[in-house]
């Protein structure tokens, strides 16, 4: 399996032989930055917003997953679980969020996509293991630094990748990587262009931060 980034909340997954899927494609116009050529099979939504849900992004037909729900497409299991980011039970519509668990032959990434506040015990455990886990960090509408930890804290994955964040030239304002970093005690860490994983045997045994280069 292989992930790659192309900014914002926007990534690629895919694995010979299986469907790729693409999370949140994202307006350039919005944004601020060109998310390069993204074709999947399977693309993934996590809310009503163009900085979240732009399909025409995506080259050729992809089958869209907007919601809570099980999927398999070719050879990949999708979940949606609806995690608000708000408990207020009154929560706008634009506040709905659907975080993604995302399974290729029992390696499982989670997109927690939009989410804002730290979700409960419950809605943890319902998720159920997370191996890789793709986390906002940046503030405003999302997670900031101390929230984005204390729901790494409570996921435990292998692996940590930072999204939704601020970025030269991105029109966005949102707090930069390094306030994330700080967080989670780490003052640098080496940027990566892809992940590659072959198998859960190559995870890493304690929770590891690792952050991708945009790709285009």
């Amino acid at each position: 399996m292989e992930i790659t980034w192309h900014g914002h909340s926007c990534f690629r997954i895919n694995e010979r032989g299986m469907a790729s899927v693409v999370t949140d494609p994202y307006d350039p116009a919005v944004v601020g930055i060109d998310p390069g050529k993204l074709r999947a099979e399977v693309v993934t939504i996590s809310c009503d917003d163009p900085a979240h849900n732009y399909l025409k992004a995506i080259r050729g037909k992809a089958f869209e997953i907007s919601g809570p729900g099980e999927y398999e497409i070719g050879g990949v299991f999708v979940t949606g679980v609806r995690i608000n980011g708000s408990k207020k039970k009154s929560s706008p519509e634009g506040t709905r969020n659907t975080v993604y668990l995302i399974d290729y032959s029992g390696l499982t990434v989670a997109h927690l996509g939009e989410l804002n506040s730290v979700p409960s015990q419950t809605e943890v455990e319902g998720l159920g293991e997370v191996n890789i886990a793709l986390v906002p960090i940046g503030g405003q509408t999302s997670l900031n630094a101390a929230k984005a930890a204390e729901v790494i804290s409570l996921l435990e994955p292998s692996i940590v990748i930072p999204m939704h964040y601020g970025m030269s030239g991105s029109l966005v304002k949102l707090d930069p990587l390094s306030k994330f970093l700080k967080e989670m005690g780490l003052t640098s860490v080496e940027t990566e262009e892809s992940i590659k994983l072959t198998s859960s045997s190559t995870l890493p045994e304690e929770t590891r931060v690792m952050v991708l280069d945009l790709s285009q």
